[in-house]
């Protein structure tokens, strides 16, 4: 299984990146974040066309996410919405299974700023999504969570901590709830690849962030239910950070092998 995660910044803007990727990596399953689309105006039909079939989850609004699966696939809706997330008027999670494997596409909330009500609420949601990641683990299937988790999991994930001090991103509050879900029994799969290379996801539009290399690895893709022998590959397609109106996010893709 080739898997890719990728927050597109708007699906109805990156379309043809997303086409773009489609073409280019012929991948199993992609998890999208932030589509900022309605379930009922996600593009269902370009994406037929490119051989893909989809289950999103949308409100409108800055959030929303999806699964896609080849058309090769067979793609089950599960569930929208995380159990005891703390705003599900926000569209942030959603399951499917494809071919046996549950996969569950993420958007953890950024927190705004640690004096911010956003920020105790993006705490909730991470406890919420471990609490998830616990039972998909303990039901003994395989199960991938892919997205957007908005934490830089250590130091080495991004390009100066110093300059996120005193910002979301990068506290001990948001770390700690992240690695619950590690530690129900997840494999972080570019980390495992790639134990000491920054592998960062996202750079921001403004000051020359990109060529300058100041990014943040905020985008993960974790394994559990024994996937992690499975891992062969991960690594970031970089080059879809670049060209005509790209996302401020870079693809993160995995391959597991049988």
């Amino acid at each position: 299984m080739r898997l890719v995660t990728w927050n597109v910044n708007s699906v109805s803007a990156r379309l043809p990146r997303v086409l773009e990727l489609l073409a280019a990596e012929a991948p199993d399953v992609v998890c999208l974040q932030e589509t900022r689309v309605s379930s009922d105006a996600f593009p269902h039909l370009p994406l037929a066309e490119a051989g893909y079939q989809a289950v999103g989850h949308g409100l409108g609004g800055r959030n929303g996410v999806a699964v896609l699966a080849r058309d090769d696939h067979v793609l089950e809706p599960v569930c929208t919405g995380l159990p005891g997330e703390p705003r599900p008027d926000e569209a942030r999670w959603v399951e499917a299974d494809v071919d046996g494997v549950r996969i569950a596409s993420v958007y953890v909330p950024n927190g705004k700023a640690v004096d911010a009500p956003e920020f105790a609420g993006k705490l909730a949601f991470l406890e919420a999504m471990a609490e998830r990641a616990g039972e998909l683990v303990a039901s003994g299937a395989p199960v991938v969570i892919a997205g957007d988790v908005n934490v830089c999991a250590t130091d080495a994930d991004a390009w100066d901590i110093a300059a996120l001090h005193g910002g979301t991103h990068a506290t001990p509050q948001e770390r700690e709830r992240l690695a619950l879900t590690t530690a129900a029994g997840y494999t972080d799969a570019y980390r495992a690849i790639h134990p000491d290379e920054p592998g960062f996801t996202w750079w921001d539009y403004r000051g020359l962030a990109f060529p300058r290399g100041e990014g943040l690895r905020i985008d993960q893709v974790l394994l559990g239910g024994g996937l992690d022998v499975a891992l062969a590959d991960a690594r970031v397609l970089r080059e879809l950070r670049k060209g005509h109106k790209p996302s401020d996010h870079a693809p993160l893709l995995a391959e597991l092998t049988g």
